[in-house]
């Protein structure tokens, strides 16, 4: 266990050995853990252990927004997640709704210029997430110097599905040319066409899978698993995941 002086030099040290190295221009996080944590740490309160989860995405971003990572993309809702208890899942659509209007109102987000964008299926989603959503994008559409993107009501495969149907009413209309279609052009399809695909993927929890998250998006991707609970994740957790994507070589198949 580290002292608090010993994590401060820890934390410093680190950092300085980061910024010497190349910094990931687009990390994507999939936050796993929270109910774990409160049965945990919480005395089984779910709730607690989702507004926990919550408040560290908003840490997490201001982590990433000083190390100048310009794009930060988090799985915060799986069409999977849907299948859970009614009570849970209203908490968390009142806590995305809260979340959302309150970054879209933060003073940093609007200093450091970032937008806020939401993908996934909209339709499954209240109208008052719908919304909060919608003044989120709004009040941040303008800035480009960063992006924060939230993947929720989201699912990969449905995500590749539909990329599929949309590209095969083009071909069905003539309005594009079997022989045109290409990796671009199916990427152009999905929800991140007008992002980078992630150099990191994280996630927490310990458990080493991927969950139906960007499966696409995520094929020459370095990935990290690191064994904390979403809710306990720390800025050197941060820095860790970091630094191990720089002692790796990216060879993209070559």
């Amino acid at each position: 266990m580290f002292t608090k002086t010993a994590y401060s030099r820890y934390k410093r040290e680190l950092t300085q050995e980061i910024k010497k190295g190349p910094i990931p221009k687009h990390i994507a996080m999939i936050m796993d853990g929270n109910r774990r944590y409160a049965a945990e740490y919480l005395d089984g309160d779910g709730n607690e252990g989702h507004r926990k989860g919550e408040e560290k995405i908003e840490e997490m971003l201001e982590w990433c927004l000083d190390l100048g990572i310009r794009y930060v993309t988090v799985y915060a809702l799986s069409t999977e997640n849907f299948k859970r208890d009614k009570d849970e899942l209203d908490f968390i659509m009142e806590l995305s709704e809260t979340a959302l209007h309150r970054m879209a109102d933060s003073k940093k987000i609007h200093e450091k210029k970032v937008k806020i964008t939401v993908f996934g299926d909209r339709s499954t989603l209240p109208e008052s997430v719908r919304e909060a959503i919608q003044y989120a994008e709004e009040k941040t559409a303008d800035y480009s110097d960063f992006r924060f993107s939230v993947a929720m009501a989201y699912g990969s495969r449905q995500e590749i599905v539909a990329a599929v149907k949309d590209i095969a009413k083009k071909v069905a209309n003539k309005e594009l040319d079997v022989e045109d279609i290409s990796e671009e052009t199916f990427s152009k399809h999905l929800y991140t066409s007008d992002i980078p695909d992630p150099d990191l993927v994280l996630r927490t929890s310990g458990e080493v899978r991927i969950s139906n998250f960007l499966l696409w998006q995520l094929a020459y991707s370095e990935l990290y698993f690191a064994d904390v609970y979403w809710p306990g994740f720390r800025y050197i957790d941060l820095l860790r995941a970091i630094r191990s994507f720089q002692q790796r070589i990216r060879r993209y198949g070559e």
